[in-house]
C-alpha cells in the first residue's frame, strides 16, 4: 500500500518546520505552502491524500480553501489545525468540508492519530472541546438561520481588503477587473450594513477571516 501524502500549509514557519519533521515518520510529505491560494494550487497539481491545513492564512483562510477545494471536487482529507479553542468554529470547518479539527496546543500524537482516523473514513475532533460540541449542536437545532450570509467571492474580497490590499491589489489576486472589485466591496458594505474599511475589518475578524494573531 503506497504511503499516504500529507501537505502543510500554515504561514507560522517554526510551526511548518515542525510539522514537517513530525509528520516525515508516519507519512509521504509532499511539500508545504504559505497562503491558501498557494494550497489550491499545490492540491491541484499535488493530488494530496491528506491537507493539514491552519485557519489563518493570508490571501484565503483555511474555512475558505477547503470550501474551495471540495467545490472543486478534491477528495483529499483535510485536517483544520488552529490555536482557537472554539467548538463554533470546529462546527464550521466540518460544515466546509473538513475531516478533523486538531488545536496546535495538543498537535503531536494528536495530529497523527487524527490523520490515521480519517484516513480510514472517520472524522476527528479534538477531545478538548468534544464536549462543547454537544452544546454548540443544540443551539444550531433551534437557530432560525437569519443571518445575512456573504458569497464566497464577497469572502475574498472582504479577506483581502481586510488584510490592507489596494483594489488594484484585489482585482489583480483574483484575476478580476477593477471595477469589478469596487462594485463588490459596495455589495459587501450593503450586505454588512457598514460605511468604512475599518468596519469591514471588523467584519472580517469577526467571520474569522483574518486573525489578530
Amino acid at each position: 500500500m503506497a504511503i499516504p501524502k500529507v501537505l502543510i500549509a500554515d504561514d507560522h514557519t517554526i510551526v511548518a518546520q515542525g510539522l514537517e519533521l513530525m509528520l516525515k515518520e508516519s507519512f509521504n510529505f509532499i511539500g508545504t505552502v504559505t497562503d491558501g491560494r498557494a494550497l489550491l494550487e499545490a492540491a491541484e497539481r499535488l493530488k494530496p491524500d491528506v491537507i493539514v491545513a491552519d485557519i489563518s492564512m493570508p490571501l484565503l483562510n483555511g474555512l475558505d480553501a477547503t470550501r474551495q477545494l471540495r467545490s472543486s471536487g478534491s477528495t483529499a482529507k483535510i485536517v483544520i489545525l488552529t490555536m482557537h479553542a472554539d467548538p463554533h468554529l470546529a462546527s464550521e470547518a466540518f460544515r466546509a468540508g473538513a475531516s478533523a479539527f486538531v488545536l496546535k496546543q495538543s498537535a503531536g500524537e494528536e495530529l497523527v492519530r487524527a490523520i490515521n482516523e480519517i484516513l480510514q473514513g472517520r472524522v476527528y475532533l479534538t477531545p478538548l472541546i468534544a464536549r462543547d460540541m454537544i452544546t454548540v449542536l443544540m443551539e444550531a437545532k433551534g437557530e432560525p438561520g437569519g443571518e445575512v450570509k456573504l458569497t464566497p467571492r464577497q469572502r475574498e474580497v472582504l479577506q483581502l481588503i481586510a488584510e490592507g490590499r489596494t483594489m488594484k491589489e484585489v482585482a489583480t489576486i483574483l484575476n478580476i477587473s477593477s471595477r469589478t472589485a469596487e462594485t463588490h466591496k459596495y455589495e459587501i458594505m450593503e450586505v454588512l450594513s457598514v460605511r468604512t474599511t475599518a468596519e469591514l475589518v471588523q467584519h472580517a475578524i469577526r467571520l474569522r477571516l483574518i486573525s489578530l494573531e
